[in-house]
């Protein structure tokens, strides 16, 4: 009863991570990709290993309960020597909690199927996270599972934040407001952001900003998200991999009419083909600045709206907070991209953000890359997911 075992389900893969409950600490870590495909995938990685390895499964893994067999049979022979049945949780990551859970909840019979119906606002998504869900529920019957909400941080948005400007029936009726994505990212890197700057997290205002594949900025104060870039999807907000973010909401109707695209077309155009791939061919921000530096005109046009948007999100959010101390660099690109964060810094000295290049270029981990009388901190804090739904998932199982 000592472990408390992640779930990320999707709809072909499986990650996940192992934590021990006393120290709080991470003992193994792990993913299955191409599951119900001819290949598999499978990662896995814990303490006593040494550096982690890769394995390419040599059956495949017809379905999600083989491959939570295949992680329970890992982690039973691994050093960590973990079971199933005798773990103390299993906290899921659900990408949509709807307007009706803000924050990680007890999974029973009736909470999932509220978790259902949220399907129509995440129907790529939920419906994974569900499977992932039912399958644990079934393996570990007697283990209690805690669902983790993407969305439950933003929901202390105020109303002119999380509200849009259309009739009060498209919000009654239909649920039609900004609920916010990266939440657990988010939630993860303010508090660590209070660690780094050894201060109270509820005397911090901090603009985080989750920049990957999919990128979101979060408006934090005192520790409450007051706004996220995101909205009712994850297509709003900064230019990022493949989605567009901000557009004008007739672009897709023009589309339609004048383009002669369906809504599938328009939908997987806006989602899937634009962003940094619609700009420039690419969404790999590795090779977006290698083109750029060798003079590949699209490249570079993408690599300057990509940080522009970034820049315009930290202007707009230091007026909605007032006053900023530090903003928050994370994910895959905000970790490793230290050209995009010096970008992204650029023009933003008379608000009190001072970039220094030589920390910014050099710092590895977490750190601070701002100079030493920078009024505004300038934080790189590497995002853990899994290591956040943990903590969630012991507090909802015991609050004390």
């Amino acid at each position: 009863m000592s472990h408390v075992l992640v779930i990320n389900s999707g709809s072909s893969s499986i990650k996940y991570g192992l934590f021990s409950v006393t120290p709080f600490e991470e003992l193994a870590r792990g993913a299955i990709e191409g599951i119900g495909e001819a290949e598999t995938w499978f990662f896995s990685h814990s303490q006593g290993k040494g550096e982690a390895a890769g394995v390419l499964h040599p059956l495949p893994v017809a379905d999600h309960r083989a491959g939570l067999a295949l992680i329970a049979t890992d982690l039973r022979e691994s050093s960590v020597g973990a079971s199933l049945d005798t773990l103390y949780a299993i906290g899921h990551r659900v990408v949509h909690g709807g307007a009706t859970f803000h924050e990680a909840t007890l999974i029973d019979d009736a909470v999932l199927r509220r978790i259902r119906a949220t399907i129509p606002l995440a129907p790529l998504h939920n419906p994974a996270c569900l499977l992932g869900i039912e399958v644990a529920m079934q393996e570990a019957p007697r283990v209690p599972q805690v669902a983790v909400f993407d969305t439950a941080f933003h929901h202390t948005m105020p109303g002119h934040a999380s509200r849009y400007a259309l009739p009060e029936s498209c919000y009654r009726r239909h649920g039609v407001r900004r609920y916010g994505f990266h939440g657990i990212s988010h939630a993860w890197v303010s508090r660590e952001a209070a660690t780094l700057l050894g201060r109270p997290l509820d005397t911090l205002n901090l603009i985080t900003l989750h920049l990957g594949n999919g990128a979101s900025a979060a408006a934090i104060e005192g520790g409450r998200c007051v706004d996220t870039s995101m909205g009712m999807t994850p297509l709003e907000g900064l230019v990022m991999g493949t989605r567009c973010g901000d557009l004008d909401p007739s672009v897709p109707l023009y589309l339609e009419r004048e383009a002669g695209m369906d809504r599938e077309a328009v939908d997987a155009l806006l989602n899937r083909e634009s962003g940094l791939k619609g700009i420039c061919g690419t969404n790999d921000m590795r090779e977006v600045m290698r083109r750029a530096d060798d003079g590949d005109e699209a490249a570079r046009l993408a690599l300057d709206m990509y940080c522009y948007r970034i820049r315009k999100y930290i202007g707009a959010y230091y007026a909605v907070l007032g006053r900023v101390d530090a903003v928050v660099f994370t994910g895959g690109v905000g970790e490793n991209a230290a050209r995009v964060r010096q970008q992204c810094c650029r023009g933003l000295e008379s608000l009190g953000m001072l970039l220094d290049e030589e920390r910014n270029r050099a710092g590895r981990g977490a750190f601070t890359f701002h100079r030493d009388d920078s009024p505004v901190g300038l934080l790189l804090i590497p995002s853990n997911e899994e290591q956040e739904i943990a903590r969630q998932t012991m507090a909802c199982i015991d609050p004390d």
